[in-house]
């Protein structure tokens, strides 16, 4: 039987419409997606839809997680309360690369006012297949903790 990556997505009001196309996308691929919500586009914050996914991802239910807002800024800050959550935001495909290779993130943060759905669904295809590098970067995550 073929092991189906599971991923967690969710984010807030701004980030709902590409949120969708990215779960339509992701399940065509083979992914199995919770949504954590929202699940409309009425204005929400964000926090709501952030800690649970976190702690989905943090107790390890889901390998990766997925935020989109409008900045990414405020999904990233609440997910990064979760001590065992390394969330990075992305704006470009680059950055998406650099956050797995050298930080081992394991909740991707996007900023949905600020990019193209197309470049959207880069970021997270480059995010979710792109390998930890370990090495001298696994030295320097493992101080992270508090």
């Amino acid at each position: 039987m073929e092991f189906i990556k599971k991923i967690a997505i969710g984010g807030d009001h701004a980030g709902f419409d590409y949120k969708a196309e990215l779960i339509t996308y992701l399940t065509t691929k083979g992914y199995e997606v919770n949504d954590f919500g929202p699940y409309s586009n009425a204005s929400c914050d964000y926090a709501d839809f952030a800690h649970p996914l976190s702690s989905a991802v943090e107790n390890k239910e889901y390998p990766f997680g997925i935020l989109l807002c409008g900045s990414a800024n405020g999904v990233a800050i609440t997910a990064n309360k979760h001590q065992g959550i390394r969330a990075g935001l992305a704006w470009n495909a680059e950055v998406s690369s650099l956050i797995r290779q050298h930080n081992d993130a394991n909740v991707l943060c996007i900023p949905a006012r600020f990019v193209t759905l197309e470049e959207a669904i880069e970021i997270t295809n480059v995010f979710l297949t792109t390998e930890f590098e370990g090495g001298r970067h696994q030295l320097r995550v493992n101080k992270i903790p508090c």
